[in-house]
């Protein structure tokens, strides 16, 4: 039996009563309307019956008669729309409940239990209509559902109810993500306030059991909140996004992907976040707009120390990285000075000034200092000029052997310190505050440092250009229009995607590493497969005489 009649549209009469004049009770609400419908459409004679609702919007003044058609297809969806006691025992005793001011908290529950337990949320397999499916976009299993999900939830709760009173075959299909670096670091959190240990001093085993605990607590908690809000899930279907069927579907994807040349391990600048040691992606970054400052120093010439080249920086610590300095073109007041070669304060190093129409001129002096190893737009820059990568930071965000004696510092107290070393050498010519855009981890708050790491990317150009002929076709529409443009320029400029992440909660790549071999190529040292077994064969097929292990 398929229900037709939703949660919502049940509690939105305000202070229902029955009517107990026949044997069976009549919900109706106090408003004359509803009366009115259900004078019009119901048997009188029918006995045993509880209406929930009636689907005729009739005008409350008509008056034109049915046909015998219009009869009795009324009659027969009378017969859908009602409940009888036998098929709905949680009737007996509430009379007196719904005599009293509405109680949701005691009558909401009743009701979707039985709704749930009745099977009425499961697909209508008899249908010859084309069934209607939505996947739920799982919430986190960070904590609790906010308003953000109460909208999502309403709305896609309406459209599968509208279908299902259509007599569609519908499936809404619940479940709940993973969320590995959100979940990671609150369950280390949990663990350093609970116990006071890292998850290093526990070990990767406890900790995983640690937050399948976590898992289990706040998946409970976020499927009661659906419940309550009446969301008339597929409840047999849920899923968790690291169910073992979905993460061999992972594991399916990316060596499919592999296979077809559109995911490849390279070195490649990333967005790193220092306290959870691991790669970011894009939309893991917040740009927030903050206090700070804007650092003017001098460039000396190296054929004429003298001389100099200003430049404007909101990271002179990343002045010990730096391989070039950039100007525009057609930027006259630098013209002269391309090719010239310059000298990186405290370093040594001499670089060369180059020309690249990325450069503002309008910024700062209008000259670029460039560090390719930890500046997107310098690393663009570098590419296009064939400039060296230097590395300055440690994984942790302290300043690496390349930097002399600021080794070891943190990159703010190595800040601090090169500049008074530079003001001590008469190399400062200015220091104001600026309002600077700063990235920062959407999850742990610090800030986030470009840096060059080995990771596993998908090429996104060849993906982008069929999902930008989509929206320039017609065939998909963005609504409102004025987002085409924004979408567009997203897709004509977006990277390859970082899809490797340094964390030991979350899905494991299906990639076997080989030990201690000595290899011509960085791809050579290592397989993609599907189990160990087919790793191992895969290795000995391409090198018959290695005999260590795969990890």
């Amino acid at each position: 039996m398929t229900i037709v009649c939703f949660l919502p549209i049940l509690l939105s009469i305000p202070e229902r009563h029955y009517s107990s004049k026949k044997p069976g009770l009549t919900l109706l609400g106090r408003y004359r309307c509803w009366k009115r419908y259900c004078k019009r459409c119901c048997d009188r004679n029918m006995s045993g019956v509880w209406l929930i609702q009636c689907q005729y919007n009739h005008s409350p003044n008509s008056r034109r008669a049915l046909t015998q058609e219009e009869e009795k297809k009324k009659r027969e969806d009378i017969k859908r729309m009602v409940i009888t006691r036998k098929e709905a025992p949680f009737l007996d005793g509430m009379e007196d409940l719904w005599k009293q001011p509405y109680q949701p908290e005691k009558l909401e529950r009743i009701i979707y239990d039985w709704w749930e337990s009745s099977g009425y949320f499961l697909p209508n397999n008899d249908s010859s209509k084309t069934p209607f499916t939505i996947s739920m976009p799982p919430p986190n299993i960070t904590g609790a559902l906010h308003m953000g999900h109460a909208v999502f939830v309403t709305l896609q709760d309406i459209l599968v109810r509208y279908y299902r009173m259509q007599q569609y075959p519908v499936c809404w299909i619940p479940g709940t993500d993973h969320a590995s670096i959100a979940t990671q670091t609150l369950v280390e959190r949990m663990l350093k306030a609970q116990q006071g240990k890292t998850k290093e001093e526990v070990g990767r085993e406890k900790f995983l059991e640690l937050a399948w605990q976590w898992k289990e607590e706040k998946t409970k908690y976020i499927t009661q909140q659906l419940r309550a809000m009446g969301s008339s899930c597929d409840w047999s279907r849920e899923r968790f996004t690291m169910d073992e069927q979905l993460s061999k579907a992972v594991e399916e994807a990316f060596i499919r992907l592999y296979e077809k040349g559109y995911i490849y391990r390279g070195h490649y600048l990333v967005n790193w976040s220092p306290l959870l040691q691991t790669a970011v992606s894009d939309l893991e970054v917040e740009w927030v707009e903050e206090d700070g400052f804007l650092y003017y120093f001098k460039y000396c010439f190296a054929d004429n120390p003298d001389e100099y080249i200003p430049i404007a920086t909101t990271r002179p610590e990343t002045i010990l990285g730096d391989v070039a300095i950039c100007v525009h073109p057609q930027d006259v007041r630098y013209k002269n000075r391309i090719e010239q070669q310059v000298i990186v304060p405290y370093i040594g190093r001499r670089v060369s000034v180059i020309a690249d129409e990325a450069v503002d001129p309008n910024f700062g002096t209008g000259a670029l200092k460039i560090t390719p190893a930890h500046d997107h737009l310098d690393y663009e820059i570098g590419k296009r000029h064939g400039l060296e990568l230097i590395n300055i930071m440690n994984w942790d965000a302290t300043m690496n052997d390349n930097c002399g004696c600021f080794q070891g510092l943190d990159r703010m107290e190595c800040r601090l310190q090169l500049w008074n070393w530079m003001e001590s050498q008469g190399l400062v010519l200015k220091k104001e505050p600026y309002r600077i855009r700063v990235p920062r981890s959407q999850r742990s708050g610090e800030i986030v440092e470009p840096l060059i790491s080995l990771q596993w990317f998908v090429k996104t150009a060849s993906l982008a250009l069929p999902a930008m002929q989509a929206i320039q076709s017609g065939e998909i529409r963005i609504i409102p229009s004025r987002f085409e443009k924004n979408y567009l320029r997203w897709m004509e400029n977006i990277h390859d995607w970082c899809i490797s992440r340094q964390l030991w909660w979350g899905h494991s790549l299906p990639v076997w590493y080989l030990e201690d071999m000595e290899t011509d190529s960085m791809q050579d040292s290592f397989v993609v497969a599907r189990s160990e077994k087919e790793a191992l064969d895969k290795v000995k097929a391409k090198y018959p005489n290695y005999s260590e292990k795969i990890r």
